[in-house]
């Protein structure tokens, strides 16, 4: 049995009409003498009736302290609501198929509630019902605990679904199914040269969704790599191939690496405050109760640089609030600068290779573009730039590194 897993994101299942490309997707992989495994988000984006983020807007008259447990469990009911639909559909145009929730599909996570992990995928459940010649349709996003709760992925969380069950069941290939053809070289949006990529690695697609570039959640990415099953990310609207990201030894010859691709694609995380907290010599013995202080109101810092009488970093515009108070709290003064954004150049192939930063300074300094403050990784290099020079210096860093056709 040659099983492939194919998940559809919120947009796919909105509409009547984009229902319709799902059921023919579905179609087409049992047409190819494969066994499809469907894995569904919710309904839509914030507004639609069944959206996860208006599901959480009928919590908002019970005030802020809604148990974790409770709001799961509504939350759970947006997937719930497409995988009945589809399996409905597809029963109506004559395949036999069973709608599950991530429990009956075997998924078992943790009891952290809003962001539970995977501990166990049991494929007992969905190689029965494959056995029996059903097409399995799976709510994403979700799983329950070893006794019973309803539990959701976080952010997503059906992305990582999917890569699970892919793993569990020894799939050919996860297909991400959305809106977009395929992984991007920028958001098309900014760019108009932005194009398709063919073939990107693991590490490559990772960073770009770490760094801003909405693809396919870094935990499912992780999972797919782990047990090295190939993700294709599609449009459901397209009979176009999309991209497939690998680790490159299934498709040989075609995944440039090293001078021929050096980077594959430039990204961008808006919002960003940064921090600067000059330390006196009194200070200086203090700097792990700045740390902690961030760390107890729950902020995730970023593009952190540490010397003896500064240190830098920064966050999220929407933690300002509380940093500043938590800061004056533990008797720290900080320069905060807001409105600006973390660009970012991703490529595995810049990893040992002189000279990449030196390109990066040179082609934002001939645009007229201050650089804030940097951070680098083996494929990542980072800028902090002003908001407004966003789309300023992802465009010369994409004409820059010549990754238009």
């Amino acid at each position: 049995m040659k099983i492939v897993v194919q998940k559809f994101g919120g947009t796919s299942v909105a509409t009547e009409t984009a229902r319709d490309q799902v059921i023919k997707r579905i179609a087409q992989a049992k047409e190819n003498g494969l066994s499809p495994v469907v894995v569904l988000s919710a309904i839509g984006r914030k507004g639609d009736p069944y959206a996860t983020d208006t599901l959480l807007e009928l919590m908002a008259e019970a005030g802020p302290n809604v148990p974790s447990r409770e709001r799961d469990l509504l939350l759970s009911c947006g997937e719930i609501i497409s995988c009945t639909l589809i399996s409905a559909l597809l029963t109506k145009a004559g395949y036999a198929a069973r709608a599950l929730t991530g429990g009956q599909a075997g998924i078992i996570t943790d009891a952290e509630f809003g962001d539970a992990r995977i501990i166990e995928v049991q494929p007992e459940p969905l190689l029965a019902i494959l056995k029996e010649g059903f097409i399995p349709v799976v709510a994403g996003f979700q799983g329950r605990t070893l006794t019973g709760e309803i539990t959701t992925l976080g952010r997503g969380g059906s992305d990582t679904t999917a890569a699970a069950i892919g793993a569990a069941l020894g799939a050919e290939a996860v297909e991400i199914f959305t809106d977009v053809e395929g992984v991007m070289t920028a958001d098309p949006r900014l760019v108009g040269e932005a194009h398709i990529l063919d073939v990107v690695t693991y590490q490559e697609v990772a960073q770009l969704a770490y760094q801003g570039a909405k693809i396919i959640h870094p935990r499912a990415l992780e999972l797919a790599m782990q047990y090295n099953i190939p993700l294709r990310v599609r449009s459901t609207f397209s009979d176009a191939p999309g991209t497939l990201v690998t680790r490159g030894v299934h498709c040989p010859g075609r995944l440039k690496l090293g001078p021929d691709r050096l980077i594959t694609g430039i990204t961008h995380l808006p919002n960003i405050a940064q921090i600067k907290v000059k330390l006196s010599d009194q200070d200086k013995a203090r700097e792990t109760v700045l740390f902690k202080c961030l760390a107890a109101v729950g902020v995730s810092i970023d593009l952190i640089n540490v010397f003896p009488e500064i240190k830098i970093f920064t966050i999220a515009e929407s933690d300002l609030a509380k940093v500043s108070h938590a800061l004056e709290q533990a008797g720290f003064k900080a320069e905060i600068t807001p409105g600006l954004a973390k660009v970012s150049v991703v490529g595995a192939g810049m990893r040992g290779v002189p000279g990449v930063m030196a390109q990066i300074v040179e082609v934002l300094n001939s645009v007229g573009i201050e650089i804030l403050q940097t951070a680098d990784s083996h494929a990542t290099i980072s800028c902090l730039v002003r908001a407004e020079d966003t789309q300023k210096a992802i465009c010369a860093l994409h004409k820059g590194f010549a990754l238009g056709k």
